[in-house]
């Protein structure tokens, strides 16, 4: 174990202290001693603290002011943790139900980045459900790490763009007018507020806004 780490669980331990052991507020930082094994806890646990906004209760104005000075985890770890969390009990509850319960090594239990790498891939609209199978497979049966499951997810996506490489230039498109158009409408906002262009050249700005809202209808 690392100083920091050292230093990180004597802190933990220190604010346990002065909390009562059978409070949720002590629960998330006893899932914190143990984060490997206990992710899936602590992201339960501060699910429920971020819904209910009990943080407040507790002297905290904001969930990632909680979440660093209290627990010591990061912003992007507390939302990734959130996220893994919520996706498992929205998409996988089965696992919550029966897997997870019956485990209790680390080893078997999938790490909360993987789990957001498969939520990521749930939402993919361009992989099938046989797809989303096997990257589930990767992670709950074969214990694949996130770096391992992205690239996975990388390759899939890859294929089905060479399968339709016309489905997939149409999305390119489509996505760059869409960007084309925003950077249109702020500068045309900008330009007409400061009026840097004259009335001719807004009205040709506006009609070019109209002729590429039409090509993504």
């Amino acid at each position: 174990m690392s100083a920091w780490q050292s230093k990180s669980l004597q802190n933990l331990e220190q604010k346990m202290g002065d909390i009562d052991k059978g409070s949720l507020r002590y629960h998330i930082l006893e899932s914190a001693k143990s984060f490997k094994t206990s992710w899936v806890e602590l992201g339960r646990a501060l699910y429920s603290v971020w819904k209910d906004k009990q943080y407040k209760e507790w002297g905290y104005q904001q969930f990632d002011a909680y979440t660093a000075k209290e627990v010591g985890i990061r912003k992007q770890t507390a939302l990734k943790l959130l996220r893994s969390y919520y996706f498992l009990e929205k998409e996988e509850p089965d696992y919550l139900k029966q897997d997870y319960v019956e485990s209790t090594d680390a080893a078997t239990v999938p790490s909360y980045e993987a789990i957001d790498v498969l939520r990521l891939a749930k939402n993919k609209k361009d992989l099938d459900p046989s797809d989303y199978n096997n990257l589930k497979k990767n992670v709950f049966s074969k214990g694949k790490d996130a770096r391992e499951v992205k690239k996975d997810l990388t390759a899939l996506i890859r294929q089905r763009e060479e399968l339709a490489p016309e489905e997939a230039w149409a999305k390119r498109k489509e996505s760059n007018i869409k960007r084309l158009l925003s950077l249109l409408k702020s500068m045309k906002e900008e330009m007409s507020s400061t009026k840097m262009l004259s009335p001719a050249l807004l009205k040709e700005v506006s009609s070019l806004i109209d002729k590429l809202e039409v090509e993504i209808k």
